[in-house]
């Protein structure tokens, strides 16, 4: 086209080819740029979203810790370590890309990015020559030092196939060119691209964090809770409607698994070597009825078959009751649980199958206790030291004989508080508002009595800053003053909650969970 003598025409005509050219390839520039945009805002939500499902499951774990301590709570704290390390990553990520923004003029909110087309400014902050600055030294020390962290982590667990990701995720190592020689990472990411290239892959780095760590706490846990849930720790329970039955009665009750449920089908059931029909499995229970028999002892026995995969698993059961000419034991049970609590009033209903209320007399050795009306109690062991505690129940038969039977109880402390900031526990994210107005509180879990639990003091932690005591269950002036000066996506604690139980005297609380709080804003 440029070739030979051309007339002015056509070379005006050519000089339009290149400026339309020009133009295209100036619009294609554009649309990269905004394409870029785009994928920095989908990996900047991604990790917004795996932040939100990372504190859930350390929510998730921490209750894990009060319930089962020696199983859970080393695991717990490397969780948390875990967890502190990539927040204090992605946070440092974060405000360098909102600053880098602002260098480029423009607002983090709403950035335009088909403005972002040159990289010199960040060249500047990062590299010296062929070196890098102390600004870019330490950003490669930065990514760097996590990886090494999160290794050990993924090697302390045994996680080889996280290791390999890992390494690759966060790979630092020199860069081999196509026509030979290396070149470092730093230079080879982040020199001579667009400025929201290096965005993006800064966010990149942000978004392998969160998705790292969600990793590593799945690969902690995983083990454990599927070893918690699996079929081949459950145990078949018999529960009869009695255990001691006259002569002439059908024994009736049913059979179940030890964590029931519902939706639980049985490919065969077997009592006394007989199949039961399908109408007496119904709902994960397989209902008993059969004659007593005369007066002895008997056993109930069998077995349940359940499919678990590809496997069928069976669990065999065994029972023993009695069928007898007259009551000769007493019923014995808990209101609302097996055991009985230090700290609170227990109720007991306590009788004997035929023989009045009158006629029993009930003692309990090292408790205080009342009968609040007939055949029901209320048991108080604050002040016992035992482990266990026997309840002796005697009664008169008809015919003036007396008869007496014991029957023992576990003693247990009231289960360790968790603490909360305006009704929330754990691992939560909150305005450094809500966390100046909000009240610090502590809770029982699932506890089977509803009781007050009443705060009088706790510490505050801020990072970076000594921990403030405070009195009362809000935060004081120092501890607001701490507050303001701790940046968005740094974590707070609120931890040494004094908690007592009113109406129960000196009894004393074991140590209450403490609250972390990520701020928001």
């Amino acid at each position: 086209m440029a070739s030979g003598k051309l007339s002015p025409r056509q070379k005006m005509i050519n000089l339009m080819y290149l400026v339309f050219i020009a133009m295209l390839a100036l619009t294609m520039s554009k649309k990269v740029l905004t394409s870029f945009g785009r994928v920095y805002e989908d990996l900047k939500s991604s990790v917004e979203l795996t932040k939100q499902k990372n504190a859930q499951l350390l929510s998730e774990l921490s209750a894990k810790a009060q319930e089962q301590p020696e199983k859970y709570a080393d695991k717990f704290k490397d969780a948390q370590s875990l967890n502190q390390l990539t927040v204090d990553f992605q946070s440092y990520l974060d405000k360098f890309e909102k600053d880098l923004f602002k260098k480029y003029g423009q607002d983090p909110a709403k950035p335009d990015y088909e403005s972002l087309d040159k990289g010199f400014k960040l060249d500047e902050i990062f590299f010296k020559g062929e070196g890098l600055t102390k600004t870019g030294k330490e950003f490669l020390d930065k990514v760097n030092q996590y990886k090494k962290s999160l290794l050990e982590f993924a090697q302390k667990y045994g996680d080889e196939a996280a290791v390999q990701r890992i390494q690759k995720r966060f790979n630092t190592d020199p860069v081999k060119l196509k026509g030979g020689g290396k070149i470092d990472w730093m230079h080879y990411t982040f020199e001579d691209f667009p400025a929201i290239a290096s965005l993006t892959n800064m966010a990149r780095l942000e978004s392998n964090a969160v998705n790292s760590e969600n990793e590593l706490l799945s690969s902690m846990f995983q083990s454990q809770l599927k070893s918690d849930v699996s079929f081949k720790n459950y145990q078949a329970v018999v529960l009869l409607d009695k255990s001691a039955f006259f002569p002439n009665e059908r024994v009736k009750g049913k059979v179940v698994l030890g964590r029931y449920d519902q939706t639980m089908t049985f490919e065969k059931a077997v009592i006394n070597g007989k199949e039961v029909s399908a109408e007496q499995m119904q709902n994960g229970q397989v209902l008993v009825d059969l004659p007593a028999g005369n007066p002895g002892d008997k056993d109930l026995k069998g077995f349940l078959e359940f499919k678990e995969g590809d496997s069928l698993v069976k669990l065999p059961f065994e029972y023993t009751y009695s069928v007898i000419p007259m009551p000769n034991s007493a019923v014995i049970s808990a209101d609302k649980m097996n055991v009985v609590y230090k700290g609170v009033e227990n109720p007991l209903s306590i009788s004997v199958p035929g023989i009045p209320d009158n006629k029993v007399k009930v003692s309990i050795p090292g408790a205080n206790f009342k009968k609040v009306k007939p055949g029901h109690y209320l048991v108080n062991v604050t002040n016992y030291k035992g482990r266990n505690i026997e309840i002796v129940v005697s009664w008169k038969l008809p015919n003036g004989q007396t008869k007496t039977d014991r029957k023992t109880f576990r003693v247990k402390n009231i289960p360790a508080p968790l603490g909360t900031i305006s009704g929330q526990d754990g691992y939560v994210k909150l305005p450094k508002r809500n966390i100046e107005i909000g009240t610090v509180g502590a809770k029982l879990s699932n506890f089977v009595f509803d009781v007050k639990l009443i705060v009088t003091s706790f510490d505050f932690k801020a990072p970076g800053q000594p921990t403030i005591h405070v009195n009362g269950t809000r935060l004081n002036q120092r501890a607001k003053s701490a507050l303001r000066r701790v940046r968005k996506g740094q974590t707070v604690q609120i931890f040494n909650i004094k908690a007592k139980l009113q109406g129960a005297g000196s009894y004393k609380l074991p140590k209450t969970a403490p609250v972390i709080i990520e701020i928001s804003n």
